[in-house]
């Protein structure tokens, strides 16, 4: 008989039914990924969903799924980075196709198979991207010092102080003492510059203030850690830089995670998860509409 290879997803659904059982508030080192992501609570994510519309953040709850393939990449790169995260499965040359792409049957199988063990799979040029990114990370003077001698990969639960919500974390690199909280992230421009909107695209202050709060409840300081990204360029010459929101972009954050965290409350008590409400809705210009318009303009 023939044994049957495990989809993805169902080795997704055998973690989340077997998932380690912790259910008290604390500081977890040694939670894999998977499991992590199994445990309940408002995660960053969830607050981002949240400010999206309730209705956004109910429906991803109620309908997990395995990460999808384009974060395999990043995956890869924390792993090297940091020494922890899910193992990496190099497809072999000879099993791709001649247009390089995994569509052989015998690339498919290989695939399965390593997904099957919870691991993440690259092409070899996938996997020469990733050793490139990773070098440079490595290279660089502050990233690579802030990426070094604490605690990678660290799972926090907490219990927010006025509504009760159970929170969850997962921080890249955790200096506990004096208090730092590195977060790995790449990208496709590493530009200082460009951070702000980035940041308030893709919501990494309300990940940044969610984890912040987080920690400071867990080791009941006063003084939240900084929480510091160290960006890595997707495309050679895969540039680094390091960055730090101010005070200022922190407080508008905090608010949001604030917002988001009642209404999740809320939501719960009534059991009424709204989406984006009725009528016909007004957009104003956002305040950098027109001078970013007019400089990119050439007459």
């Amino acid at each position: 008989m023939t044994a049957t290879i495990s989809t993805e997803q169902d080795v997704y659904d055998r973690i989340v039914a077997e998932k380690l059982q912790i259910t008290e508030p604390g500081v977890y080192p040694d939670v894999d990924e998977a499991t992590y992501h199994a445990l309940p609570g408002l995660s960053s994510t969830g607050i981002k969903r949240m400010l999206e519309a309730p209705a956004v953040y109910r429906w991803h709850a109620d309908h997990p799924a395995p990460p999808r393939k384009a974060f395999d990449v990043g995956h890869a790169v924390h792993a090297r980075v940091l020494g922890v995260g899910l193992p990496v499965a190099v497809i072999p040359d000879e099993l791709l196709a001649t247009n390089g792409a995994a569509s052989t049957k015998a690339a498919k199988a290989f695939v399965a198979a390593a997904r099957a063990e919870g691991k993440t799979v690259l092409k070899p040029d996938e996997y020469a991207e990733v050793s490139a990114m990773a070098d440079a990370v490595l290279a660089h003077r502050d990233a690579a010092q802030l990426l070094s001698d604490a605690a990678p990969e660290v799972s926090i639960l907490w219990d927010d102080p006025f509504t009760g919500v159970r929170c969850r974390g997962r921080l890249d690199y955790w200096h506990e003492r004096p208090g730092v909280v590195v977060d790995l992230k790449t990208a496709r421009s590493a530009n200082p510059a460009r951070f702000a909107r980035h940041a308030t695209e893709y919501g990494y202050g309300e990940q940044a203030t969610h984890y912040q709060t987080g920690a400071a409840l867990l080791t009941g300081r006063d003084i939240a850690p900084r929480f510091i990204h160290v960006l890595v360029e997707k495309e050679p010459p895969h540039l680094v830089s390091v960055v730090e929101l101010t005070a200022e972009f922190l407080d508008v954050a905090h608010d949001r995670v604030r917002f988001a965290i009642d209404l999740y409350a809320r939501c719960q008590e009534t059991g009424h998860w709204p989406g984006y409400g009725d009528g016909i809705h007004r957009i104003q210009p956002p305040a950098w509409y027109r001078a970013d318009t007019l400089d990119e303009m050439e007459f």
